[in-house]
């Protein structure tokens, strides 16, 4: 990925154990002088994972500034209330207004029915906000996978984190998962909202990486073409 010593992004790997079997997902660290983001925090559990690999990306949990989350699915914001007491609160959350219910355990997440352990969510997003993070980053609401999704526009690096609004595989460009879309004409609305940007490079949760064919790719989504 794309960045400077002061300003940058990377995609990161959380290769979770899940029933015997693996889970891997892409959650995104992003920085600037100042600050230390993450994008997404993977199943329950994951802290020591997590830990790890930011570690690994020289920050220290405690250097960890604030946590974006994309939307309230279970394998997006698993270890959020980890994360959130192992830096004794320090960490600010960041969520799209349409999911601050959600994390704070007032209404059950849509999919497993469930209330979700409660975090604050400290600063509440709306589409189009420009955030002052890493260069500049845009909330781009993305509705249809779930009601509160948002996708996020890195402007320097001209990298799209697009959560579960798109899928890849082998760095290809995929659709979104339409077996965990809740509204299908919805979530293909938000996937037009992508071409109009410049874009070197997408990371979607589950995938990853793709620097390749972007808007070709884009534009045979929204037409409804396979890869």
């Amino acid at each position: 990925m794309s960045g400077s010593a002061s300003i940058g992004i990377k995609a990161l790997t959380l290769n979770m154990k899940v029933d015997g079997g693996e889970f891997v997902v892409h959650p995104v660290l992003l920085w600037d002088e100042q600050e230390r983001i993450l994008v997404d925090t993977g199943i329950p559990g994951q802290l020591e994972l997590i830990a790890g690999v930011l570690e690994q990306e020289g920050v220290p949990l405690g250097k960890l500034s604030r946590i974006i989350i994309t939307h309230q699915d279970r394998d997006h914001i698993g270890s959020l209330p980890e994360l959130v007491k192992a830096t004794g609160g320090s960490v600010q959350v960041l969520a799209h207004e349409e999911a601050v219910p959600y994390l704070a355990g007032e209404l059950p997440l849509l999919k497993s029915q469930q209330l979700a352990p409660p975090v604050r969510v400290d600063t509440v997003l709306r589409d189009g906000d420009l955030l002052p993070y890493a260069g500049g980053i845009r909330v781009i609401f993305t509705p249809g996978h779930t009601p509160d999704h948002i996708s996020l526009y890195h402007l320097p690096s001209k990298t799209l984190i697009t959560g579960d609004a798109l899928t890849s595989r082998d760095g290809v460009l995929l659709p979104f998962d339409s077996g965990f879309t809740l509204d299908h004409k919805t979530a293909l609305a938000s996937v037009a909202q992508f071409e109009p940007l410049e874009l070197d490079t997408v990371v979607t949760y589950h995938g990853g990486v793709c620097t390749e064919r972007i808007d070709e790719r884009l534009r045979e989504i929204l037409a409804g073409a396979s890869a």
